[in-house]
């Protein structure tokens, strides 16, 4: 197994797990294999683009794992040693390759490729019901933020706030 930031040879094995991870994360939906090539070339690879995609491969070079980040600056901690962070967005294994060790080699490499670059710390966000996902981070020596909640602003209320004050 190899973990690198994703090369364009790993384009279409990355569209098939990124496929498996729309239905991962909406059952009982699917997505096309052009909607998504779409995305991931002319947004997420796109040039400009603040998303870093790490992709853990096979030796047959299929992708198994991908860990999308992205190194954000704090508007609070101007300190050289704490103002840059790693922000993950997704990290995912296909189901069919779980509990091997591929989850841990990303993490290893997102955190090598934060210090890397300066970064303090990596933050992600994680389901409460991931009770397995919640356990592996931990496993890691991750600890929960207890004092951060998320919010979401989705339609129809995106669009009221967007048209409240002009």
């Amino acid at each position: 197994m190899h973990v690198e930031l994703v090369p364009e040879s790993r384009h279409e094995s990355l569209i098939d797990l990124l496929c498996e991870l729309h239905a991962f994360y909406n059952e009982g939906s699917a997505v096309s294999r052009e909607l998504v090539r779409e995305h991931l070339l002319g947004n997420l690879l796109a040039t400009g683009s603040s998303q870093r995609l790490a992709v853990a491969s096979s030796e047959d070079g299929a992708v198994l794992g991908l860990a999308a980040i992205a190194l954000v600056y704090s508007l609070v901690d101007f300190t050289p040693d704490k103002r840059k962070h790693c922000q993950m967005k997704e990290l995912y294994v296909r189901s069919s390759h779980r509990s091997r060790g591929i989850g841990k080699a990303l993490m290893s490499w997102v955190a090598r490729y934060a210090v890397e670059n300066g970064c303090c710390r990596i933050d992600w966000p994680v389901k409460a019901s991931n009770a397995r996902g919640i356990s592996f981070y931990e496993s890691l020596g991750a600890e929960l933020v207890a004092e951060r909640l998320a919010y979401r602003l989705s339609e129809p209320s995106l669009s009221r706030l967007a048209n409240a004050v002009k």
